[in-house]
């Protein structure tokens, strides 16, 4: 038996039976899911950042309950069902994958990326930058902005002339800062953290990731703190900045 196909006919039914039957299911509309997509989203983000794969696991499924939910609710406006979402995307991978099911050659991982650009383009794009939603977080723009404009040449030949660029922008936010204007400074502030994006790339870093990883690590540090003062009779309110400093220092050693 194919138990993938018997799960996921079971999931089907299932939310067909919410559907007619929950209060809550059935009030659902595309835009009140909308928020709570992207709040699973992130929870399996962080999942995968953690390398947690029981959590993988689980946000999985219930991302892949949101997609169905889409699909139902597709299918009771008559504009797609099911079938369509799967169908469509096989048929994309497929015509985006001329290396695989046609006759071009693409032996490395950036020519399979400048082949699939330029199908894009191809398919009614009117620009290399068309796919990146304007809704990302800024950070996560940045990386898919450079990427893409990568596909098409626009990109430093090698990781010196990129950090030149963030020592150049650095300089101009020094400037920007002495001079006190706050636009100005907001405006090199973007440039800055644009160039360090881009450094982290030519390092094979996930800058998103990254800086995610520094929140998580400054999270527990910073509960580790407020434990230890707890501990000690007193709170973080009531320390002074050279007393919390060196209890930081202390649990940064640990």
């Amino acid at each position: 038996m194919d138990t993938t196909n018997n799960h996921f006919g079971r999931l089907l039914q299932i939310m067909d039976e919410l559907r007619e039957q929950c209060p809550w299911d059935r009030k659902q509309t595309i835009h009140t899911l909308r928020q709570q997509t992207i709040e699973e989203l992130y929870e399996l983000t962080d999942a995968v950042t953690d390398e947690n794969w029981q959590g993988i696991c689980e946000e999985l499924g219930d991302l892949l309950l949101h997609l169905v939910f889409y699909a139902k609710i597709g299918t009771e406006q008559n504009k797609f069902t099911i079938d369509d979402v799967i169908g469509g995307i096989c048929e994309k991978l497929i015509a985006r994958h001329p290396h695989i099911y046609g006759d071009v050659k693409a032996e490395t991982e950036e020519e399979v990326k400048q082949n699939w650009e330029k199908l894009k383009l191809k398919e009614g794009k009117i620009s290399v930058l068309s796919g990146v939603p304007k809704a990302l977080p800024a950070l996560v723009k940045a990386i898919r902005l450079q990427e893409k404009a990568k596909q098409v040449g626009f990109e430093w030949e090698n990781p010196e002339q990129v950090w030149d660029k963030v020592e150049e922008e650095t300089d101009e936010l020094k400037e920007a800062i002495a001079m006190n204007e706050q636009d100005k400074m907001e405006d090199e502030l973007g440039d800055l953290l644009f160039s360090i994006v881009n450094y982290s790339r030519f390092l094979h870093i996930d800058a998103e990731n990254a800086l995610e990883r520094t929140n998580k690590k400054f999270i527990y540090r910073f509960r580790r703190m407020e434990e230890e003062a707890k501990n000690s009779g007193t709170s973080l309110a009531e320390m002074t900045l050279p007393e919390m400093d060196a209890l930081w220092n202390k649990i940064k050693s640990i």
